[in-house]
Parts: structure tokens; sequence; C-alpha cells
């Protein structure tokens, strides 16, 4: 009966954790703690602040249990400024997906065409009716796309490239479905029921204009406040669907074991990134606990949860690094200045913001040399066109044009932008 002692000791354990969370009124005040009860050193507080300004952030917010623990605003940017969450906003849909199921007027295990209607796509009828809900939640529908414009969501736009849940690949027409699906099952706008089922419940506010979400910055701490609760808020559970809730911050398939349904999920050994189709083998943000997930959206915008610290960090702002969608060196970078924040903690060795690796000469005309291990060029659709492990890759046989060039150095990677004259 020891097993089952164990087990009840964190069952109670997480429970008087999830007890101890600090939820802010829907309006007025958030409570603080003090970074010097943290044990947080104000030199490396400074450090942090210093490193996201210097990488064009506009917003950096730090929860501890619910609590700000920092807040930071850049320039003319404040708490009451909009701002877009780009792909971090699929995280929200992803919530408003469970919230529908658990309503029953949705099942991601039904055929999207249920809630979309036969055609919604250029495939059969038969291969449209094998991709369910959950395959647009884990980006496996097998559909095709222009690399060039893939927010089409014309049926002339999505053409059938594989079986369902055989190929992973970062689709947003297929994502921005999603949302078409949850308004038609609701019968209301989407705009309706994001307000109606989380908004006013969490004091988050937002607006959705073609499919982003634009916000208060604190609009996404408390987003990722409720997350960090177990999709609870103040009491009042907003995703009562555990199955749902779990397997949304699990991995969902085993062709990117880094990603869930819509959220990208640290610690799992491998990942792989939009626009490129390999697998790198090593965490997402191998700086940052194992226990992370995040939503992360093109420019750096991020939301990460961390259950084992009580954490939220969010950031907003413009491009930190020359990066691509969802994953850069910038976010190893950030969790390095986090986990130095603690005075008795290891200090930060690098604030340079990227990964140490160079290409010259760029632009070139045949050939390019690069400080790393291994290097991989794409096109402007994602194509791989060359790649080496050897010092020296020959390109002279390419377009002219600009390419992405995906250099690996032990266990990160940085993307160059390479000018082929």
């Amino acid at each position: 009966m020891r097993w089952l002692s164990l087990v009840v000791a964190v069952v109670l354990s997480s429970l008087s954790h999830a007890q101890e969370l600090y939820f802010p009124p829907v309006s007025g005040t958030w409570e603080t703690v003090s970074p010097s009860s943290l044990n947080w050193c104000g030199d490396r507080i400074d450090s942090l602040v210093d490193f996201v300004g210097n990488t064009n952030g506009k917003a950096l917010i730090i929860l501890k249990d619910g609590r700000i623990a920092l807040e930071r605003y850049y320039g003319n940017f404040t708490a009451d400024s909009l701002w877009y969450w780009a792909s971090a906003g699929k995280t929200v849909t992803a919530a408003l997906v469970g919230i529908a199921q658990q309503e029953g007027i949705m099942d991601i295990t039904s055929s999207s065409a249920t809630y979309l209607g036969q055609g919604w796509s250029s495939c059969t009828k038969e291969q449209e009716s094998k991709i369910s809900v959950r395959h647009h939640l884990t980006m496996t529908t097998g559909i095709g796309f222009d690399r060039g414009n893939d927010n089409c969501t014309e049926p002339s736009c999505l053409t059938y490239r594989a079986e369902p849940g055989t190929t992973w690949d970062y689709h947003n027409a297929c994502y921005l479905l999603l949302q078409n699906m949850v308004a038609k099952a609701a019968g209301l706008t989407y705009q309706q029921y994001y307000t109606r089922k989380l908004a006013t419940k969490l004091g988050m506010g937002g607006i959705w204009y073609d499919g982003t979400l634009f916000s208060k910055p604190r609009a996404m701490a408390r987003f990722g406040l409720m997350l960090l609760a177990g999709g609870v808020w103040n009491g009042d559970t907003i995703i009562k669907d555990r199955t749902y809730f779990d397997d949304m911050i699990s991995t969902s398939q085993d062709l990117n074991k880094s990603y869930g349904y819509l959220f990208w999920l640290n610690g799992k050994g491998s990942f792989m990134q939009p626009q490129i189709p390999l697998v790198f083998r090593t965490d997402l943000v191998p700086s940052a606990p194992d226990d992370m997930y995040a939503g992360m959206g093109k420019n750096d915008q991020r939301v990460y949860v961390v259950p084992s610290k009580g954490l939220v960090v969010i950031r907003m702002g413009d491009k930190a690094t020359e990066s691509l969608p969802a994953i850069s060196g910038f976010d190893d970078d950030l969790w390095k200045y986090v986990n130095a924040l603690p005075c008795d903690a290891t200090s930060v060795t690098s604030s340079s913001g990227q990964v140490d690796v160079s290409v010259w000469p760029n632009p070139t005309s045949g050939e390019v040399h690069y400080d790393g291990s291994a290097i991989i060029i794409f096109d402007s659709i994602g194509q791989t066109v060359a790649s080496s492990t050897e010092p020296v890759l020959h390109v002279g046989y390419l377009p002219t044009g600009v390419y992405h060039a995906v250099i690996r150095n032990g266990s990160t990677s940085r993307t160059i932008l390479v000018v082929k004259q």
C-alpha cells in the first residue's frame, strides 16, 4: 500500500499548491510579490530586463504563484497598450475547443466536415471524411498548401497531400478553420464565444482580427495563470474536461513530440520547426524546465507556463532575432536569464541573444563557409535545397534569391538569412 500513500501524497501536494495560487480581480489591483522574498538578486533582474529590452521587447511579465514578481514595459509601450499574440493565440483556440467539447457541441474525434460541411477542401469526400478536428489541433491533417500563402482557407488552397496523421506540417489555414468550427458549433461569432466563455471570466478582454488575438499584456498573463492552475480560475473550473486539458499539454503524436494541441512542449528530447521538415534531436528550449509548455508566436510573442516552479512568463514585442515563426535562439537565452534570477543560481554566461555561429561570404555567388556542425539551406517555401556537415557548402547552382540557413552548433541552432547573388 506504500504506492497508494505516495499517490495520495502527490495529489494532496498538488491540491495544496493549487489552493495557494493567487488570482487577481477582474478589475482592480493585481497583487505583487517582492523579488527579494524570492531571493532574486537586483543586478540579475536588471540583466534580464536589459536583455529583453535589447532584443526588441515591449513587455515582460513574470508571475510567481499568480502574483506579479516582475513587470516591465519598454519605450512608449505601456500596460494599456494592445499587441498581437500571433501564433501564441493558437493556445487560446485550443482551450476554446476543449470548452466546446465539454459543452457537448463539439467532439474532436469527429470529422471536421461535421462542422465545416463537406467540400471545405479540394479533397475527395472520402479523403475529407478521414480528417478529424483532432488532426487540426495537432497539425497532422495531411492537407497540402501553398507555402507562400498558408492563411488561405478556400477549398482551392487546401489539397490532398498525405493520409491524416502521417505527417506533421505547421499549417495556419487548418488552424484558422478550427475557429470556424467553434463558431458554427456554438452558433455565435468566434469573438462572442471567446468573450463569453473565456475573456469575461478571466478579465482578459481582447479582440480577434483576421484570426489573430490582440490584447493588453496582462491578458496573456491571466490566460497563463488559468493554465498554471490546471484550467481553473479562482475556484471556477474553466476547462472541465480533464482528459482534454491533460492531452492538450502532452505529446499529441509521434511525429513532433514537442507539440500537443496547438501548444509547444519542452523536455521531450526532440522537436520539429515550422517550415522545416527535419527532427532536431534536442529539447525545445534546453535551458527551460522540462515541464515548461508554451504558446509561441511569430516575432517571439511568448506565454510560458512552468507548473513545477509556479511561474508564468510573458514576452511581447518585435522580432528578437532572425527567427522562424515559432522557435528561435531567443527562447534559450531568455531562460538562462530567468534561471539566473535567484542569488544562489549560476549566473548567465552570455548575453548575446544569439548562438555563436556565422556564415561567410554573405551574400555569396558560389560557396558558403560556416561555424557549426551542420548547415541546411531552405527556400522560401520551406523545401530543403542544400545541406552539409562539412565546413564548406557549394550553392553556386541555386537561383538568385534569399534563403534560410539553419546552422547546428552542438545542441542548439540558429537561423540566418543567406543571399545568393
